[in-house]
């Protein structure tokens, strides 16, 4: 992914699903789409490294669900209104869900989605298309088109970044927080 488009500057830690202590020393802004999948990957290569260092409270993961007009994607944009933010776990229980069906609810048609949402994890629509709209705004003023896009401070990345690359970024950053 070519990144230097992307002005990290005007990413921010406000809004998006709060997945960690507000204290943690080091923010991780994720912006994913559920039906990406992309996204998927990065969500399942990344969680059992992200969930030691958030359970230690070392790490807060801020997740913004980007809704795309891409044709591919409109549906994890559906999907997106019915996640909790109040409720941090069970959202994050839920996208983890989502991206493991991907296959299944992915091939229904958009306007079966929300009853999926509803019969399979009992999720309410939540009304809050302001969120998703500051979200939008955000990436327009960062210039973030793709998804998954992952920051870390000065650092931007993608799916592709590996385990051990991500958990020496993590490190050196708590390093300097020390």
């Amino acid at each position: 992914m070519d990144t230097s488009a992307i002005n990290s500057k005007n990413v921010t830690t406000k809004g998006g699903l709060l997945i960690g202590d507000d204290k943690a020393p080091v923010k991780i802004v994720e912006f994913i789409n559920l039906r990406c999948p992309y996204s998927k990957e990065w969500w399942e290569d990344s969680l059992p490294l992200l969930d030691k260092y958030v359970k230690e409270n070392k790490v807060q993961r801020i997740v913004k669900h980007f809704d795309k007009d891409t044709p591919g994607l409109k549906k994890g944009n559906v999907l997106h209104r019915f996640l909790d933010h109040s409720n941090p776990e069970q959202a994050k229980e839920d996208i983890t869900y989502y991206f493991a069906h991907l296959d299944e609810w992915g091939s229904l048609p958009e306007d079966a989605i929300a009853e999926y949402a509803k019969e399979k994890r009992h999720a309410a629509e939540q009304t809050d298309r302001e969120h998703a709209e500051s979200i939008i705004e955000e990436t327009e003023q960062a210039n973030i088109t793709l998804v998954p896009t992952i920051v870390l401070n000065d650092h931007i990345f993608d799916e592709n970044i590996s385990e051990e690359e991500l958990d020496k970024l993590i490190k050196t950053e708590l390093a300097y927080k020390a």
